[in-house]
């Protein structure tokens, strides 16, 4: 009987480690196919995002027909403005040109309107003359000078004209027309001697030189 329950014990504990080593392995093989799911889950997820993820973008991003159209409505857009800028400006040119044009053509309205009425007054003076005849001469140049005299200061007070006088003074081309030129002994720089036609100045400005005789120094007489 002892040997029999010896023999029993020995292949009970030769049994015992064949079984924990099965176990052992399957307990293994389950682990390993857990997380082999696990990975292909996590790679399915991952795909997954990307798809979505590139999906997102295409449906953000236009395509090339989309980009070419909005081009060319924005080309169109940039070409309306242009050409209303381009009608404005030519319609502006236009109008400068017209009003500028008007402000030459009617520059000296006022100035005629105030010499309508010297011209009246001559008209008068000459008919007065013409019914008078010789007799009445002087009243009749007395007349004239009157109407020269009204007209000058006319154009003196309300238009700023300004006759300047000439006679002695030194000769000056920015303000004389030299006509003609005699030698004299009496003066040592050009000079004028004579005022052949009246000179005059609008404001500051010269508006017409006057036209002189001019008298040079005379050279020196030689021995």
């Amino acid at each position: 009987m002892t040997k029999k329950h010896g023999k029993k014990h020995e292949q009970e504990c030769e049994t015992q480690p064949v079984e924990q080593d099965g176990a052992s392995a399957e307990q293994q093989t389950v682990s390993e196919q857990q997380t082999g799911n696990q990975e292909l889950g996590n790679a399915a997820a991952g795909q997954t995002a990307q798809h979505a993820e590139a999906a997102q973008e295409a449906k953000k991003e236009p395509s090339d027909a989309e980009k070419l159209a909005s081009l060319e409505a924005k080309c169109r857009e940039l070409q309306d403005q242009y050409l209303r800028k381009a009608a404005d400006f030519d319609n502006y040119r236009k109008r400068m040109i017209k009003e500028k044009q008007e402000a030459i053509d009617y520059a000296n309205s006022n100035l005629l309107t105030d010499l309508l009425q010297i011209l009246d007054d001559f008209d008068r003076a000459i008919e007065a003359g013409k019914k008078a005849g010789e007799e009445s001469a002087a009243a009749f140049m007395q007349g004239v000078m009157m109407i020269r005299s009204s007209l000058l200061t006319l154009l003196e007070s309300k238009y700023g004209l300004q006759y300047y006088e000439v006679q002695g003074k030194v000769f000056n081309p920015d303000i004389h027309e030299a006509v003609a030129t005699n030698p004299s002994a009496e003066v040592t720089e050009p000079t004028v001697g004579a005022e052949l036609q009246k000179g005059y100045k609008l404001k500051e400005r010269i508006l017409r030189p006057a036209k002189v005789m001019v008298l040079m120094p005379a050279p020196a007489e030689t021995k």
